[in-house]
């Protein structure tokens, strides 16, 4: 039996990160995945809850924002629980690793950097002289 999940999507709200009792870090956040459809069908959404645990938690917690493209890797899990009488099913994504896609605000595009790069050799050349 195997048990992975691979998902691209973007984060609906920042992480919600606490701690256990016994101090273990746990990040919760929900990503948006857009579903597959023809071209002329509208564009279905799939909302996937995830959950990150220890060092992973606290990464997600402190570096992933709201909007933000990721990639997560983990396992499915399916919890049956019960509410007014009523049986129901939890679906998450445990979290092995993450992935943030995309430039980080504030960061020079690809452009830009060459351009700062190409203009940093020019400075070192004439420091020579």
């Amino acid at each position: 039996m195997y048990n992975k999940v691979f998902l691209i999507g973007n984060l609906t709200k920042d992480p919600e990160l606490r701690y256990t009792p016994s101090g273990i870090p746990v990040a919760r956040f929900t990503i948006a995945v857009n579903r597959p459809s023809s071209k002329n069908e509208k564009k279905e959404v799939d909302f996937i809850n995830i959950v990150a645990w220890r060092r992973l938690a606290e990464i997600c917690g402190e570096y992933l924002k709201k909007g933000r493209p990721v990639s997560i890797e983990g396992r499915l899990q399916i919890r049956p629980y019960e509410k007014d009488g009523e049986k129901k099913i939890f679906a998450e994504v445990v979290a092995d690793g993450m992935q943030m896609l995309g430039r980080r605000e504030g960061s020079p595009t690809q452009p830009e950097k060459a351009q700062a790069e190409e203009q940093k050799k020019r400075d070192d050349t004439v420091a020579e002289f």
